[in-house]
């Protein structure tokens, strides 16, 4: 699920980005740049929906429950690098938690009609990418 999450995190941060184009602070003269990169629309946060949307899947089930917390708390440098390296606002790292959080919530929620397909499909690719191999008996089906 968490990996559902980050995907749909990532798409939902791509549609905001082409209703909306917020300009990065190096668009309008602000700071300092440090790092070059592509001046796309910086709301929200690609990297910090991503991590946040693992952390927070993560947080809601009780098996991995404290390896979601580590990463929901290793993302704040995630976030502050992005804001002193120049490329994004505070505000674009706050977008990114509530789009994090709004992805981990949904997916989490709507799990049973999604979930059963996509490992049907994965299983399915793997075992047409991996037959040889299952053949001989050098990869389980």
């Amino acid at each position: 699920m968490a990996a559902v999450a980050g995907g749909l995190g990532l798409f939902a941060n791509q549609i905001i980005g082409m209703m909306w184009m917020h300009p990065r602070p190096f668009m309008v003269g602000l700071g300092h740049t440090l790092i070059t990169h592509a001046p796309d629309s910086s709301f929200p946060s690609d990297h910090l929906t991503l991590w946040w949307a693992v952390a927070f899947s993560l947080l809601a089930s009780s098996r991995v429950r404290r390896l979601g917390g580590v990463l929901a708390v290793s993302g704040i440098p995630v976030a502050w690098s992005r804001i002193y390296l120049g490329v994004h606002f505070p505000l674009d790292m706050a977008g990114a938690a509530v789009v994090a959080a709004i992805c981990a919530w949904g997916v989490r929620f709507e799990a049973h009609w999604y979930l059963t397909p996509l490992y049907n499909l994965a299983l399915a690719l793997h075992q047409r990418l991996f037959r040889g191999l299952i053949k001989r008996g050098w990869v389980a089906p």
